[in-house]
């Protein structure tokens, strides 16, 4: 099976515009998730699927692999179908392109899952035992069954606990393999009412049928949102916080 790992990167956020280009300690966010998913040693393509020549020309200058695509989508996910459909790609991995400390070991894990040809979608967990992160919609929660497969995600606590008897959740984390099929279906699928109503896409797919594993990993996510958040990174690297891997 063929399969490669596609980083969507685009330059307009809307609360940090031009964030693949900020340097992180002398390196742009976009190359750290680049070497990330090198370090997995896994795919024989790493592309960056971007709507930016600026973008563009800073992974070429790094010896990066990147594809120009439509300046319409409104996701990530729609920028890697467009580089999976013109392609002979069986699958691919979405690595976000905010996530300069992705672990390589999780990409690696979902990169061998889809190898199985089991699951039509996968993705990543993180056990959270705080609180305040549990009852913030900021933090999106999945519970699955004893199979692995996911049944909801949600920005709303789930599944319910009070304060006084709280055990902890599962955080997802925004990391996706899919085969190719799926991908297709998701994208031809139109916007599904559970997804519109949680501002979740990964919705669309359990409304569709498409079954999604989880994997879980002890990798806390550490995305850019805002220009704070560079600042907790380059701490993290100079080692002035923990990291959890």
């Amino acid at each position: 099976m063929k399969i490669a790992a596609i980083i969507p990167a685009r330059y307009n956020s809307k609360r940090f515009k031009g964030k693949p280009l900020v340097k992180i300690n002398g390196i742009t966010m976009i190359e750290r998730v680049y070497i990330q998913v090198k370090k997995s040693k896994k795919f024989p393509d790493i592309i960056v699927a971007t709507d930016d020549k600026r973008i563009a020309k800073v992974v070429s200058d790094f010896g990066g692999n990147f594809k120009l695509t439509s300046e319409k989508h409104k996701s990530g996910t729609d920028r890697v179908w467009e580089v999976l459909k013109n392609s002979d790609y069986d699958a691919a991995v979405n690595i976000q392109g905010d996530e300069p400390l992705i672990s390589e070991e999780l990409i690696a894990n979902l990169y061998e899952k889809l190898q199985m040809n089991k699951y039509d979608v996968v993705t990543a967990v993180y056990f959270n035992s705080s609180y305040d992160d549990f009852i913030s919609e900021n933090i999106v929660k999945v519970i699955f069954n004893k199979s692995l497969k996911a049944l909801y995600f949600s920005r709303s606590p789930i599944p319910f606990q009070v304060r006084s008897n709280f055990k902890g959740f599962y955080q997802h984390i925004g990391i996706y393999g899919y085969m190719r099929n799926a991908l297709r279906k998701f994208i031809e699928s139109p916007v599904s009412n559970l997804e519109s109503i949680e501002t979740l896409e990964q919705l669309r797919f359990i409304d569709n049928d498409v079954k999604i594993n989880v994997i879980k990993t002890n990798y806390k996510s550490y995305g850019v949102d805002i220009p704070e958040d560079i600042i907790k990174l380059e701490s993290i690297l100079k080692g002035d916080l923990q990291r959890e891997i």
